[in-house]
């Protein structure tokens, strides 16, 4: 029966790329035992509770096999319907080309860009530490579990994957497990054109324990290899040499197995060869029976921690509560916008860095669950929480992570702990080093994980450390990205506005942040910074309005004083977020930017976001070029980032 459902998840997988005329059926054939002892036999998830908090995580990182995972999913009982298969890669299905987030239906995290769920994999583990060191007590794991990833020769080429393994390995995250499906397959041939390394010696030079399977095409030895995981110390990859298509006469073990349909005649030779049905999408009853009676098991396991969880609210109340707090990331905003203690910023002058990391130890005493750190930069970006220890293999309860210089990992290691909740997540490096981050944020923004991406040292304020260290073009890259919101804030109650929108958008959040000082005397609104840009200056008929994000506000405040005294009325308008502000109604927005009224706009990167706020006869001062090593005192001016530059291009523009 066992080979049988192997054959029918090979099969099943192949159907569906058949179908579709598009797909990848070689690495479901080939992983089908993997998937079999894995999700089938070995891994404790309830189908009928794909939301239970101390479910065991699984991750194909390998996403080009999400045939296989739908397969595997819908013969476990979860919510795949044969017609769901039937619709592979079609529009509006919930079968798409490569796994997209939906824990209602077992998948945890969407992959596909190779790496990014081994890293995802790695946060999961993490954040099943830290919610075991708060939450158990003797007798009563309410968290206990483990994570796995599946990944392929691609995932483990790409740097992404050795920055979060050898992460993965100093912290001895031991309930980690990955299965790497060795087929020595790519697009373009045998793994020796261009992967020759030893995967084996590589990870136990990262500190895992390594388990090598003779045949991963056997299940039992493949099962054997996770329970012997089980009893290690360190975090385990079980090397598991598979052949790609197999049981494809023409195609199996070659490349051209790996992204193409089999073909109808190849297929149905398959089927004979299985001693299966040659009908499509066909699967057996005593296929299905005997994989739900090993789901009922994992239900009996459910209900046993259920009735865990009952006995531990009664002997632990007032943990019981806080697991219920932790576990619901839901925010009253305004709860946090009415509580002025959060917001208030008496220091005249302080970098926004500097108001980001008073943020955070703030909300740290209003959020437990916080955590957070830095890709090896915290004194920098500011984000250390005050005696929140520092997390380690040592020290579970540590709420400072440390990332080591390691960005893209960091990021895609946040979406992890975002995604498998009960913790709110923060991480942090240079604005100009989102580069490193981007395709991790941009996976934070599909899934809508709400992980906080703080970026400081916004501007060429960065001053000396010369052009590869001034983000120029960074904030139109980020303000491009759909479902991410950007807050480039102008001082402290602008950095708590940005912190609370964060916490409460259910979004990931990147808030850009100042190295140097900035004032804190504006007429700023937490509140009203809230709607993405509002009024700090305004008057009854402006001949002009000035815009400015950051930094530039001092520009735009001092130019109006300029302005006024040669008799012309400038409206002053701070503009956080772009975005934030483009979602607001249109008569709020038309009440901001007055029809007909020229504008200007004035910000220390990229010129192109801001033409959608000026319009086409509007005009926005910006640095559309590298900078240069300087003080940045000296560079703000030789770039026009000034007041008088404002000052001299407004008059200009109410001239034409």
């Amino acid at each position: 029966m066992q080979e049988r459902t192997v054959n029918t998840i090979r099969v099943l997988s192949a159907d569906m790329v058949q179908k579709a005329n598009s797909g990848h059926p070689g690495a479901p054939m080939g992983m089908a035992p993997i998937a079999h002892a894995l999700w089938i036999k070995h891994a404790t998830h309830d189908p009928n509770n794909p939301n239970w908090e101390n479910r065991d995580r699984i991750v194909l990182s390998s996403g080009h096999a999400s045939a296989m995972l739908y397969s595997v999913l819908h013969l476990c009982g979860y919510d795949y319907s044969m017609d769901d298969l039937m619709a592979f890669r079609q529009f509006g299905s919930i079968t798409p080309g490569h796994p997209e987030r939906d824990i209602n239906r077992g998948v945890e995290v969407t992959t596909g860009p190779l790496g990014q769920g081994i890293a995802n994999a790695v946060g999961m583990a993490i954040a099943e530490t830290m919610l075991a060191d708060k939450f158990n007590q003797p007798g009563y794991e309410l968290v206990n579990h483990r994570t796995y990833a599946i990944c392929g020769d691609g995932c483990l080429m790409e740097g992404i994957s050795g920055e979060a393994c050898s992460l993965a390995g100093t912290l001895k995250l031991s309930k980690l497990t990955v299965l790497y499906d060795a087929n020595n397959i790519t697009i373009e041939g045998s793994t020796d054109l261009a992967f020759t390394e030893d995967v084996a010696k590589r990870f136990e030079s990262y500190g895992w324990n390594v388990i090598s399977v003779d045949d991963g095409n056997d299940t039992s030895k493949v099962l054997e290899a996770l329970k012997e995981a089980n009893n290690s110390d360190k975090p385990t990859i079980i090397i598991c040499p598979t052949i790609i298509g197999y049981g494809s006469k023409n195609k199996q073990g070659k490349a051209v197995a790996h992204g193409e349909p089999l073909g109808t005649e190849e297929l149905i030779s398959v089927k004979k060869l299985f001693g299966l049905s040659e009908e499509s999408f066909s699967v057996e009853n005593e296929v299905y029976s005997y994989v739900r009676d090993e789901m009922q098991k994992n239900q009996t396991k459910y209900e046993a921690w259920q009735k865990t969880l009952e006995d531990y609210s009664v002997k632990f109340p007032e943990l019981y509560e806080q697991w219920n707090n932790w576990n619901n990331l839901n925010v009253d905003i305004d709860t946090l916008v009415n509580n002025s203690a959060l917001s208030e910023f008496n220091k005249d002058n302080s970098a926004t860095r500097n108001d980001s990391g008073v943020m955070i130890n703030r909300l740290a005493e209003v959020f437990p669950n916080l955590v957070g750190g830095s890709a090896d930069l915290a004194p920098s970006n500011k984000t250390n929480i005050s005696d929140g220890g520092s997390y380690s293999a040592e020290n579970r309860s540590g709420r400072n992570l440390h990332f080591g210089v390691r960005e893209h990992a960091m990021a895609a290691i946040c979406n992890g702990i975002a995604a498998h909740g009960g913790l709110r997540v923060f991480c942090a490096t240079f604005l100009v080093f989102s580069d490193y981050l981007k395709a991790a944020i941009r996976m934070s923004a599909i899934m809508k994980l709400p992980v906080t991406y703080v970026l400081t040292h916004d501007s060429i304020g960065v001053g000396e450390d010369g052009e590869t260290h001034q983000p120029v073009e960074q904030l139109a890259m980020l303000r491009s990205t759909p479902e991410l919101l950007v807050y480039r804030p102008a001082d402290g109650r602008e950095t708590a506005a940005a912190w609370f929108t964060a916490l409460s958008s259910g979004k990931p959040t990147c808030i850009a942040l100042t190295r140097q000082n900035l004032p804190n005397t504006y007429s700023t609104s937490c509140k009203n910074a809230l709607k993405g840009a509002y009024v700090v200056k305004d008057t009854d008929s402006p001949d002009i309005i000035l815009i400015a994000s950051g930094s530039e506000m001092q520009c735009i405040m001092n130019a109006e004083v300029m302005l006024k005294e040669k008799g012309i009325n400038a409206k002053l308008v701070s503009m956080p977020s772009i975005e934030l502000f483009l979602q607001q109604p249109h008569e709020y927005q038309q009440g901001v930017l007055n029809p007909g009224v020229k504008r200007l706009a004035i910000e220390a990167a990229c010129t192109m976001p801001w033409y959608r706020i000026v319009g086409s006869d509007g005009v926005v001062i910006g640095i559309d070029h590298f900078g240069a090593s300087s003080p940045a005192s000296v560079l703000f001016k030789e770039y026009g980032i000034t007041y008088e530059n404002v000052f001299n291009s407004a008059i200009e523009i109410l001239k034409q």
